[in-house]
C-alpha cells in the first residue's frame, strides 16, 4: 500500500474532519500523472528552441493542447471502465469509419495522407485508433483468452481492419504500434511466450532473406522445433509454421525488388550507412547523431543548441525531437528522461497487477506496451539504431492527435490505479 493510501485508511480510522477533506488525495497517483507533465514542461521549451529561427512559433500549443488533454484525462479517471467497455463496438465502429474517411477526404503531408480537416484542424485518427483498438482487444482478450491456438482468430481478426487501413495510407509506423500491442495483449492474457516468437518468426524470417539468407537454414529448423514442442497439434502446426517461414523467405526478395519503391527500400536500410546519401534520405539521420553527441555529457544548456538553432534537422519538433533533448541537456538529461519513461511503465505494470478486473488490467498492459514501442522505436531512430519511421515520442513530440491520445490512456490509467486504490482501502 502507498503512503497516501495508508494516510487515506487512518483519515477513516480516527475521523478526523480535517484528514477527511483531504481523502481526495489517496486517489492521485504521483507516478502516473507527474512524470508525463514533467515531460511536457521540458518538451516545450524544447519545441520552442527547435522555432527560434522560423518564421512562425507555435511552441505554446504544445502546452495548450496538453491542458486540454489534462481536463480529459482528468475526466476518464472518474469515470468507471466498465461504463466505457459498454461503448465498445460504437467507439470501434467510429474508429474504422474515421480511417475510411481518411482515404476519401484526407488531407496528405508528408507523403501520406493520414489526417482528416476539422474545423480549421488537421486530426489524425489513426493515433486514437490505437486507444480504440486497446478498448476492445482488452474486451475480446478477457473474455476469450488466448489458450488454444483457434483463440487467436478472434483479436488477430479485430486489429486486421484498423492496420490494413493504418497500412495503406501509408503509415508504417502507426501499423507497427498495432502489432506490438496484440502480441503483448495476448501475451498478457495467457498466451505461450514461444507463441509470441512464433508470430514474430516470419519478420525475423524477412529480414534475414534479405540479409543473412544462409541463416535461413539454421533459422527455419529452429522455428520448426518450436512448433513442434509448443503447439497442440505437433504435426499440423510444424506443417504450417514452416510452410509460413518458408513463403516469407522466398517472398521477401522478390517483394523488395518488384514492389518496394527504391526510395522506400533506402528508408528501410539507410541506417546501417547513412553516409550513402548524406544529403538526401540519410541526412536527418547524420544531422541527428551529430547533434546528440555534440550534446555531451551535460548539454548545451535549454534554449542553447548550436544545430537546433540552425535548423539543420527539418522537422525536428515533432518525430526528432530527442536529437533537440541530446544536444541541449546532454547525456544526463536523455538519461533522465529515459529513466522516467522506464519507471512510468514500470508503474504501468503495477498497476495492471493490482487492477480489480481482466479488462482493466489488460487496458493498462495495452497502452503501456503502445507507449513503451514507441519510445523505443522513436529514439532508435534518432540515434541511428532504426530505420525511420514517424513515431513520435509520447509527451515530447509536437502533435495534438498525439498529445490528446497520450493524455486519453493517461486517464484510463488513471481510472483503473484510483480502483484499484478503492478496492485495497476497503479490505
Amino acid at each position: 500500500m502507498t503512503v497516501l493510501g495508508l494516510w487515506g485508511r487512518r483519515a477513516g480510522m480516527f475521523g478526523s474532519g480535517k484528514l477527511r477533506r483531504r481523502h481526495w488525495v489517496d486517489g492521485v497517483d504521483k507516478l502516473l500523472w507527474w512524470i508525463p507533465l514533467a515531460m511536457i514542461f521540458i518538451a516545450g521549451i524544447l519545441i520552442a528552441s527547435t522555432q527560434r529561427q522560423a518564421d512562425y512559433a507555435d511552441w505554446y500549443q504544445h502546452w495548450v493542447t496538453a491542458a486540454v488533454g489534462m481536463a480529459i484525462a482528468l475526466l476518464l479517471a472518474r469515470v468507471p471502465l466498465e461504463r466505457i467497455s459498454s461503448w465498445q463496438w460504437p467507439i470501434y465502429g467510429a474508429m474504422v469509419t474515421s480511417l475510411i474517411a481518411v482515404r476519401i477526404v484526407g488531407v496528405s503531408a508528408l507523403g501520406a495522407q493520414s489526417w482528416i480537416n476539422i474545423a480549421g484542424f488537421h486530426v489524425q485518427p489513426s493515433e486514437f485508433a490505437k486507444v480504440a483498438a486497446i478498448l476492445l482487444l482488452a474486451r475480446v482478450l478477457s473474455r476469450h483468452p488466448v489458450e488454444r491456438p483457434v483463440d487467436l482468430l478472434r483479436p488477430v481478426a479485430m486489429i486486421s481492419v484498423p492496420w490494413l487501413l493504418v497500412f495503406v495510407q501509408p503509415d508504417l509506423g502507426s501499423s507497427l504500434v498495432f502489432g506490438a500491442v496484440l502480441l503483448v495483449m495476448m501475451f498478457w492474457s495467457g498466451m505461450p511466450g514461444a507463441w509470441v516468437m512464433l508470430f514474430m518468426a516470419p519478420l525475423f524470417t524477412a529480414i534475414l532473406a534479405g540479409a543473412f539468407p544462409w541463416l535461413l537454414l539454421a533459422w527455419i529448423p529452429a522455428m520448426g522445433w518450436l512448433a513442434w514442442t509448443s503447439l497442440p497439434w505437433k504435426r499440423v502446426g510444424l506443417a504450417v509454421v514452416l510452410a509460413v517461414q518458408a513463403a516469407f523467405a522466398m517472398a521477401t526478395p522478390w517483394l523488395w525488388n518488384n514492389f518496394l519503391q527504391p526510395h522506400q527500400r533506402a528508408r528501410l536500410t539507410l541506417f546501417l550507412d547513412p553516409s550513402q546519401d548524406p544529403l538526401g534520405g540519410g541526412y536527418h539521420l547524420l544531422q541527428s547523431t551529430v547533434g546528440i553527441g555534440s550534446g555531451g555529457l551535460l548539454g548545451t544548456g535549454l534554449m542553447h543548441g548550436h544545430l537546433t538553432l540552425l535548423r539543420f534537422i527539418p522537422e525536428q519538433h515533432t518525430d526528432f525531437i530527442f536529437s533537440a533533448l541530446g544536444e541541449e541537456t546532454g547525456f544526463i538529461g536523455s538519461m533522465v528522461v529515459v529513466l522516467g519513461f522506464v519507471v512510468w511503465i514500470w508503474r504501468l505494470l503495477q498497476i495492471a497487477g493490482k487492477a480489480r478486473t481482466d479488462y482493466e488490467s489488460l487496458v493498462v498492459v495495452g497502452i503501456g506496451a503502445m507507449v513503451m514501442f514507441q519510445v523505443v522505436v522513436n529514439i532508435n531512430m534518432t540515434i541511428g539504431l532504426g530505420p525511420i519511421t514517424g513515431i513520435p515520442l509520447p509527451w515530447l513530440s509536437y502533435g495534438r492527435s498525439a498529445m490528446l491520445v497520450n493524455f486519453i490512456a493517461l486517464g484510463l490509467c488513471a481510472s483503473v490505479a484510483r480502483r484499484g486504490v478503492s478496492a485495497q482501502g476497503s479490505r
